[in-house]
């Protein structure tokens, strides 16, 4: 199954409204197999302007934004077609300044038997790698201040930690090599969180660092302080040799029942510790193996050594040779 027909699985395209985050060129549901409404943080024209020259977005081919969320709510943004029945957004909930306010927009824009579909970047396989996965004190930070821009914080992290990176060099077992000079990266870092000081300007980043269980634990414990009201209905860990992992979520106001939910999720994926502790039991399983097989090896070898240095070996070496001789005169 491919990853979109993973994030949309179950969702009846055809015959239900959604709202899309943040579609951009790709969107996940195209409006010939839909009813969807695409917002973004603003409209296509400036979209166009400053993703031209964009290496890995095509600016020519953009979605026609139906609404602007910018500085508006999510509900006056798709005041239009909301309460939907369900939204989607790929690889946009880490560039949100402010977590909770983001994901409680998405709440008033669904009906309440509606569903939130995310993928969200692993920080094991993506150009994260360096970086700290985000702490539920960040988040309420961020929600304290009512971020509308990502922080100075986390425009600095962000620069001079994103790294070069291949994916499947980490999950062949490799660690990236390329580093960016750390007092260049400094600089330009500084440079940018002072203009988000100064000037308030937006410079797009990477708000939050997730892994699948790390994601489930923060929802758990958001839930637990009371800023959650979305239970998971499934999280997909991150398959082999991809960068990504995929999320459902519900509205329920049963606070325990969304509490329970987080924590079966974080159950249900391997913390990266746990993992690489299996990783780590595997090798050693291997070494052993191979040992024990050069052990072996070096056995053979010095018994066959003894056969051939022994008199028996010497005395039969004429029949060995004839019957060669013989062998090869019948081909």
């Amino acid at each position: 199954m491919d990853r979109i027909k993973t994030l949309l699985q179950k969702l009846d395209l055809s015959a239900l409204q959604g709202i899309e985050i943040g579609a951009l060129d790709r969107p996940l549901v195209p409006k010939s197999q839909g009813r969807i409404f695409y917002v973004d943080f603003t409209d296509t024209e400036t979209l166009r302007r400053n993703y031209t020259g964009h290496p890995y977005i095509r600016a020519d081919q953009l979605v026609q934004v139906d609404g602007i969320w910018g500085r508006n709510t999510l509900r006056e943004a798709a005041a239009a077609v909301a309460p939907a029945d369900y939204v989607v957004a790929s690889h946009v909930i880490e560039h949100v300044p402010d977590l909770i306010a983001w994901l409680g927009e998405l709440r008033q824009v669904l009906k309440d038997d509606g569903e939130i579909r995310l993928a969200i970047p692993d920080r094991r396989y993506t150009f994260d790698y360096y970086r700290a996965e985000t702490r539920l004190a960040d988040v309420l930070d961020a929600h304290l201040f009512g971020a509308r821009i990502p922080g100075s914080r986390e425009v600095i992290d962000y620069v001079m930690n994103a790294t070069p990176f291949d994916s499947t060099m980490a999950w062949n077992g490799g660690l990236p090599e390329v580093r960016r000079p750390w007092a260049l990266q400094a600089a330009r870092a500084v440079e940018l969180a002072r203009d988000v000081v100064d000037n308030k300007n937006y410079h797009d980043s990477h708000c939050w660092v997730f892994t699948p269980h790390s994601f489930a634990s923060l929802m758990e414990m958001l839930a637990e302080t009371g800023y959650l009201k979305l239970k998971c209905e499934w999280l997909q860990d991150t398959g082999r040799n991809q960068h990504e992992f995929f999320v459902a979520m519900r509205p329920c106001d049963d606070a325990q029942q969304v509490i329970a939910s987080w924590r079966a999720a974080a159950g249900s994926v391997e913390a990266p510790e746990e993992k690489e502790q299996a990783a780590q039991a595997e090798l050693e399983r291997l070494r052993s193996r191979c040992g024990a097989l050069e052990a072996e090896r070096s056995q053979l070898t010095r018994e066959v050594q003894a056969l051939r240095t022994s008199s028996s070996w010497r005395l039969t070496a004429p029949l060995r040779a004839l019957k060669r001789a013989f062998g090869q005169g019948a081909g």
